[in-house]
């Protein structure tokens, strides 16, 4: 089953209000709708990301994609990273067709452990990871909001953001030493 669409334009799939995003699953739900959460960085959107919101959409009939604020990820992945800030991070997973609604997901604690607040929300029938994403423990607490837990293995291999930015970065570094060698 697809969500009727009803013309609206995709960033109006981007709802940062919890209340409203539970609301809007309630009601599909009413219509036996299978809601389907998964969350992630989606930082430098690639092929890997892509096929795996696909798959993710597989399990059921809503997909909602949650992505890391920028302060979130600062916090876990460091000072360089996102790449891309969170509004064109969400406007990008907006466009993609399997991506029913987007939300930003920023409940860090202080020692930046997640709480859960999205699942927590919306008690979606099937949360998707990605392997070693999460640790078990993680997973665990994860199955206490969701009625089934999924992990999929990475989508494609060889592509991941930080290999991307950490491949680029050498091939840059790699040039300019070889033009001031020729000086």
């Amino acid at each position: 089953m697809a969500i009727p669409s009803a013309k609206r334009h995709p960033t109006q799939k981007i709802v940062k209000d919890y209340d409203t995003l539970a609301k809007a699953i309630d009601g599909l739900r009413a219509v036996d709708y299978k809601v389907v959460v998964t969350i992630g960085s989606w930082d430098m959107l690639h092929i890997g990301h892509v096929r795996y919101l696909l798959k993710a959409k597989d399990c059921g009939d809503v997909l909602i994609v949650g992505t890391d604020t920028d302060r979130a990820i600062k916090l876990y992945k460091g000072e360089l990273r996102p790449v891309i800030p969170e509004g064109e991070r969400t406007e990008m997973l907006s466009y993609q067709s399997c991506v029913d609604f987007v939300t930003l997901v920023d409940d860090l604690d202080e020692k930046g452990s997640w709480q859960y607040g999205l699942i927590k929300k919306l008690q979606p029938d099937v949360f998707v990871a990605v392997e070693d994403s999460y640790p078990q423990a993680q997973l665990d607490e994860i199955k206490k909001y969701c009625k089934e837990v999924v992990v999929f293995p990475r989508q494609a291999k060889d592509t991941s953001t930080t290999r991307m930015i950490q491949d680029t970065i050498k091939k840059q570094l790699d040039q300019m030493y070889k033009l001031t060698e020729k000086r």
